[in-house]
């Protein structure tokens, strides 16, 4: 089993930053893919940005420019640095481990974007 904790989410100004991380322990074996989701109240649950064990990264055109995803120097850490925040990025943000075929989800965290 694999867990994942997540750090609080913030209220945060339009045009704001803000960073959350997710930490993984467990079952962890050495090649793992690591990911954030979100979801808005009323939308389904939308890929936010991914980065592969190799190092690959993946983000969504909504975010591109302004979200950066990276792991930790411990490797089982992985952080959303998110900047330029605007009300639509409004959501409850998900922390998403997958390995070996299986997804591991965390708490998740509710970021606001207002003024």
């Amino acid at each position: 089993q694999v867990q994942l904790v997540e750090s609080r989410g913030s209220l945060v100004q339009p045009g704001g930053s803000l960073r959350v991380s997710c930490e993984a322990s467990g079952s962890l074996f050495s090649v793992y893919h690591m990911a954030w989701y979100r979801q808005a109240p009323g939308k389904q649950r939308e890929l936010v940005a991914s980065l592969g064990s190799d190092s690959s990264t993946y983000y969504a055109d909504s975010v591109k420019g302004r979200f950066t995803i990276s792991r930790g120097n411990a490797k089982n850490t992985v952080y959303l640095q998110m900047n330029s925040l605007k009300p639509e990025d409004t959501a409850v943000y998900y922390c998403n481990v997958r390995q070996l075929g299986n997804d591991y989800w965390g708490q998740g965290t509710q970021v606001t974007v207002s003024s």
